[in-house]
């Protein structure tokens, strides 16, 4: 059986000081479809990311945020933090200034540390929205990067020819030469315990386990084939030491995730039972769910929980809450330390790829929906009768659907849902977000 070629995706992500533009330009840039967002409020930042596309090539943007000052030594080493992992693990940086207030001290110690990356750099000059500002700009060669581009974040004016630039420096597709076997990515929050969820079901300790959040750095693959199963099995991160850990562990997991969850097939979000199904994880799930791939929910470290106070059947009920309307997802309650329920997580994973990748015959289909919208048409709109006279599945990696009706933009999101339901009743698609389309016949 051949599987479709995947590739990993590209990062573009953007960097400066607070208050320059960046979240508005990130707006912009996903504003034509969902984001996924990550908002993690604390001391220092949020983190943005979503999916966006430009002249027919979709990537990752990351939007770095900005910071509340502490003091000027804690600011200034936040931002060197962010922009070397930005400069690490991104295919291509925007480092945006603004005109207005010219260059800054802190604008000059982002801009040393872009001089020295071989990664592609665009110089973006926002809030340039008028002939006088553009003049100004000038000033921004001083900073050793090169040509700039000047835009206005708010109006989009500038973005279009910084954009092209941006796609043309994107690396190529690459095919993997591993595509026949799945893919199943181990994903979760750091220390949730999906390195040693790894350790347990391969029998090596290939991955260094401690209790520091963030010990794994790398995606590394691990081929497994035992007890009749065979696939690729990918930690979120990979080997190391304990005294290198010092970045931005939150930003880091984020751009790795992004990598491992969108080049999967099926991804299992480790959850701490200990820490609940927070922002964090919810974020995470999203964003597999937003990717369109499998997703089965282990829940970890359930052995130090208090039962009294937290059954699984309540902690299971709250998971389900939160991510609505996708609540046709396996959810596994294991214990990594005492080896608990692993293999089922597995079977439970290998079910869901099965799940994925099912193809259902156009005559099946016809035979079920048909039938379906005749006893349950659509509402009319304005007196006007949608007739849905066809449905196949399209060929696709994961389930996707085409109704072809007379009036499709008149069908509204809820009955999309009730046929989702319904097709999710007649079969299994257990942890497999499915896409329904109305097309004109």
């Amino acid at each position: 059986m051949r599987f479709q070629p995947k590739y990993m995706s590209a990062i573009v992500a953007i960097v400066g000081r607070p208050n320059v533009g960046k979240s508005t330009f990130f707006n912009r840039l996903i504003q034509r479809r969902e984001a996924i967002v990550d908002a993690v409020s604390g001391v220092t930042r949020d983190r943005h990311y979503g999916k966006t596309d430009w002249n027919g090539r979709d990537f990752t943007v990351i939007d770095t945020g900005g910071y509340v000052v502490g003091s000027d030594d804690v600011f200034e080493a936040e931002i060197d933090k962010q922009v070397e992992l930005a400069i690490e693990e991104a295919d291509v940086i925007i480092f945006m200034v603004d005109v207005e207030h010219g260059i800054t001290g802190m604008d000059e110690d982002v801009a040393k540390l872009l001089r020295k990356s071989k990664k592609p750099l665009f110089l973006a000059v926002n809030k340039v929205d008028n002939n006088k500002r553009a003049e100004d700009a000038v000033e921004f060669y001083n900073l050793g990067l090169g040509d700039y581009f000047t835009i206005a974040a708010t109006n989009g004016s500038g973005t279009g020819d910084l954009l092209d630039a941006v796609v043309e420096a994107l690396p190529e597709k690459e095919d993997r030469e591993d595509d026949e076997l799945p893919r199943f990515a181990v994903v979760g929050r750091p220390n949730a315990g999906k390195s040693s969820f790894i350790n347990a079901l391969i029998g090596e300790e290939r991955y260094i386990v401690t209790d520091i959040a963030g010990t794994t750095r790398d995606a590394i693959d691990t081929k497994y084939n035992r007890f009749g199963f065979e696939f690729n099995l990918v930690d979120t991160a990979g080997i190391r030491r304990k005294s290198k850990v010092k970045e931005d562990l939150e930003f880091y997991s984020v751009m790795r995730s992004v990598r491992a969850i969108e080049h999967a097939d099926v991804c299992l979000l480790v959850v701490d039972a200990t820490r609940g199904f927070d922002g964090q994880v919810q974020n995470i799930f999203w964003l597999a769910e937003r990717n369109r791939k499998g997703v089965v929910i282990l829940v970890n470290k359930w052995d130090l929980v208090d039962k009294e106070t937290n059954t699984m059947k309540e902690f299971e009920k709250h998971i389900r809450q939160q991510i609505e309307p996708f609540t046709d997802v396996p959810i596994v309650f294991i214990s990594v330390l005492n080896k608990q329920r692993i293999f089922k997580a597995i079977e439970t994973a290998v079910k869901v790829y099965e799940n994925k990748t099912r193809k259902l015959k156009t005559s099946e289909l016809n035979n079920f929906f048909l039938p379906l919208v005749e006893a349950f048409p659509p509402p009319a709109y304005k007196g006007k009768y949608i007739k849905i006279k066809y449905a196949t599945q399209l060929p696709t990696p994961q389930p996707q659907f085409a109704l072809f009706c007379n009036l499709p933009q008149y069908l509204k999101e809820a009955y999309r849902r009730f046929l989702e339901n319904k097709l999710r009743q007649a079969y299994d698609f257990s942890g497999v977000p499915i896409s329904i389309y109305f097309r004109k016949k």
